[in-house]
């Protein structure tokens, strides 16, 4: 995978979120967080990840969305259940996807991480395809941003515990591992 000179990947799907900003000055990017979304919960494919992460969601076709409706959220990337990658925020700049979160005495997580979505729940696996394209992806990131070590590759529950819970108990971490070794290898 190769990257732009404003760090986006090349031969990606590009959707453009408005909700970043800069990361603070001197950051440096030294963790991973995966996260799940399905919109509505529990459906997959369709426009819904790509309209709330650019504030279009219309709260009124379902009723999961009511919760959603004036929420400003994004992450840098979201790989779909074929494995397609959409990008949405440059990997340099700070994706609102972590929330209220603190990794290793260090709070506010958006500041230093990258936010990685897969198309999923917490309890519906996850195909080969997202595995692959999240080791190759996690792999390319590393490389860009050695300070992300495998130690700092970390799910959302991790960083928000008790808050949130995904990639949830379906996501193997094993096999992530493995393959991200395969990658390195």
């Amino acid at each position: 995978m190769r990257f732009d000179s404003a760090d986006w990947l090349e031969d990606v799907r590009r959707v453009i979120s408005p909700n970043w900003d800069e990361r603070p000055p001197g950051c440096c990017i030294d963790a991973l967080v995966i996260h799940n979304i399905s919109l509505p919960p529990g459906h997959f494919g369709g426009a819904h990840i790509d309209e709330l992460f650019c504030n279009r969601i219309d709260a009124s076709t379902h009723p999961a969305f009511a919760e959603l409706d004036g929420l400003r959220v994004s992450a840098h990337a979201l790989i779909n259940r074929a494995g397609v990658i959409t990008q949405y925020v440059g990997f340099s700049k700070r994706a609102w996807h972590a929330g209220i979160s603190c990794l290793q005495e260090r709070e506010d997580c958006n500041d230093f991480s990258i936010g990685i979505e897969l198309e999923g729940t917490d309890h519906a696996s996850y195909t080969d395809a997202q595995y692959q394209r999240l080791a190759q992806l996690s792999y390319a990131l590393m490389c860009r941003w050695p300070a992300i070590s495998e130690r700092r590759i970390v799910g959302h529950r991790d960083i928000s515990p008790g808050r949130k819970t995904d990639p949830g108990p379906a996501f193997q971490w094993a096999r992530f591992r493995r393959e991200l070794a395969e990658n390195t290898n």
